[in-house]
């Protein structure tokens, strides 16, 4: 068995960069305006929180940030001129400063009950500022986070799994990606029926909540396909620097 730490650091020192939307790990410079989000009752309602003190708010960016089950991205505004393809690293706090943060995108990972090797991944995607809704950044930012998880699916596997406790030489596979979503938010709706999501069950949950499967297994470059589809260009991974490049 191996033992702590247990946690997922893939996504440490990486931001990722389009035409469309940047994603950066959670920081301890983005929690006062996550914070300042969370306050609002309807996105408390449509991400089923509980309001958190700023001190407890910390605590969940630590926890987001290592725990093995977890893959976390603050979703921010595009770096300007991202098509000229010259920046190599971010330093942060300067491409993801708080005016330019815009919401968060994340995997959870849960074990499969029918499957000691298998794993299901539940995404959770929010696009806060109600000013920069419904402008394509909350499609940007969930195709460019599966991108990565397409890209490094193995990897983020291999944390989860060595994170769980498994054992030397074990394998763990992605059974499912799924997203549940309130039953009235048509519009959230739409945009994962849009990128090749479908409803499971029959209607809502005891939550108010109905289930989305992605169809067909990640992996092929479809989500490449996808990327192009949308208009969404020049996808690169950068570092993530601390300080100055």
């Amino acid at each position: 068995m191996h033992g702590p730490p247990r946690t997922m650091l893939i996504n440490q020192k990486t931001a990722i960069s389009t035409s469309s939307i940047l994603l950066v790990p959670y920081e301890p410079h983005h929690v006062t305006t996550y914070h300042e989000w969370m306050k609002d009752p309807e996105i408390q309602e449509t991400t089923a929180s509980e309001p958190l003190t700023l001190d407890e708010e910390y605590a969940m960016q630590r926890s987001w940030r290592t725990d093995h089950d977890k893959l976390t991205f603050i979703a921010c505004q595009p770096l300007p001129g991202n098509h000229e393809g010259i920046k190599r690293s971010l330093v942060a706090s300067k491409g993801d400063a708080p005016d330019r943060m815009l919401g968060d995108v994340n995997l959870f990972l849960t074990a499969a009950d029918e499957d000691e090797e298998g794993c299901i991944g539940e995404l959770e995607l929010m696009i806060a500022p109600t000013s920069h809704r419904r402008r394509g950044y909350g499609r940007a930012a969930i195709l460019t986070f599966l991108c990565y998880i397409e890209t490094h699916l193995q990897e983020i596997l291999e944390e989860y799994r060595i994170g769980s406790g498994g054992e030397d030489g074990g394998k763990m596979n992605l059974l499912m990606l799924r997203v549940k979503i309130g039953g009235k938010n048509e519009k959230s709706i739409g945009l994962f029926e849009g990128i090749g999501f479908v409803k499971t069950g029959e209607g809502e949950n005891y939550f108010g909540e109905v289930e989305m499967v992605f169809e067909g297994a990640i992996g092929g470059g479809r989500v490449g396909k996808l990327l192009e589809r949308f208009g969404i260009e020049a996808y690169r991974e950068m570092e993530y620097a601390e300080g100055e490049p």
